[in-house]
């Protein structure tokens, strides 16, 4: 199994950007238990920046999102200004011909058509010419005008749109930079990781591993006494995942990180739960300590950088860390945070 381990998360490794080569070398311990503590420390460390990448992308996958709402609402609004300038070339032959006409001195009153009238239907006759096409131009100019004003208006939207989208496209870019450095650490600290690994003797990495499950633990048991239900039966899910390897930024089907398992065993279940496990600490509701029911979703330190799920009696399903598989542990192994029911 070691092998097969240290391929897989070397192949993480390559995904994330970091090589052995380019890791901080790591002390030899002076014994065998400061091995194993070290490795452990390392592998926490290196779950945490997992957790931070993993958020980092979810981070920049929605800002990705308001990119594109927000390019595709100046696409929108650009159009919109094309159409209104359009409306208004219209009606801009008519308004140049009245302003000609008014800056060339035109008889266009009723007192002109008084003075150049020659017998009273004749007047009648220019007086109505003169109306109909007053009324003419007034509706042309409040047109002209009602398209400008949308024009202007559309200008407006079409402004603030580009001010959008380009504030979406610096926080997308901003995100983006954040993650690449984070996926860079991450490589760093998974070498790291993979060298301590390497260095404990085969007694150490078998004692790292562990149990699958602890002593007097059931599984058989504990399906037969679950209530079917959402959290019971990703639980349940999730003991068919006992044995598989731990890997960084993994969501299965035969191999996980903690949040990856979390996440996985809900879609077995029909819930489409977040990725991290800060996102997942905000899913559902809040579940007391004293109140845990198996199947609840079980948060560990004061970053949340890792999750279980609960299996009754004190014990949590999880995939722990590297060199370690899936497996049910004591909870108190590790600082509880809280705890969620999906």
């Amino acid at each position: 199994m070691g092998g097969a381990l240290a391929a897989g998360v070397l192949a993480t490794t390559a995904l994330y950007g970091g090589s052995p080569a380019g890791a901080d070398p790591v002390a030899l311990p002076n014994t065998a238990s400061e091995a194993v503590q070290r490795m452990i420390d390392l592998s926490h460390q290196s779950e945490q920046l997992n957790q931070q990448a993993l958020d980092a992308q979810s981070d920049l996958d929605a800002k990705l999102v308001i990119q594109r709402d927000a390019d595709a609402k100046l696409a929108a609004t650009t159009d919109a200004v094309n159409r209104a300038r359009d409306e208004v070339r219209k009606y801009q032959p008519v308004i140049d011909r009245t302003a000609i006409a008014a800056y060339q001195g035109a008889r266009t009153n009723r007192l002109f058509a008084v003075l150049v009238s020659d017998s009273p239907q004749q007047l009648l006759d220019q007086m109505s010419t003169l109306d109909v096409l007053a009324a003419q131009t007034s509706a042309q100019l409040d047109q002209y005008k009602t398209a400008t004003d949308s024009a202007d208006a559309a200008e407006a939207v079409a402004r603030r749109a580009d001010d959008e989208a380009r504030a979406a496209a610096d926080k997308a870019d901003s995100v983006r930079a954040d993650l690449e450095r984070k996926r860079s650490d991450l490589g760093g600290a998974i070498a790291q990781v993979v060298q301590a690994w390497g260095a404990l003797s085969t007694k150490d990495k078998s004692a790292l591993a562990g149990s699958p499950f602890p002593p007097g633990f059931d599984r058989d048991t504990l399906l037969q006494g679950l209530v079917p239900g959402s959290g019971t039966s990703a639980l349940a899910a999730g003991l068919t995942r006992v044995g598989d390897p731990y890997v960084w930024g993994a969501t299965g089907p035969n191999q996980f990180d903690c949040s990856g398992l979390v996440q996985w065993a809900f879609k077995q279940v029909g819930k489409d739960v977040p990725r991290t496990s800060s996102a997942q600490a905000t899913y559902g509701t809040p579940v007391a300590k004293e109140d845990l029911q198996p199947g609840d979703v079980v948060f560990f330190y004061s970053d949340i950088s890792h999750v279980g799920i609960y299996a009754g009696n004190g014990l949590m399903l999880h995939a722990s860390t590297f060199g370690v598989p899936v497996a049910v542990a004591p909870m108190s192994s590790t600082p509880y945070h809280s705890a969620r029911r999906y």
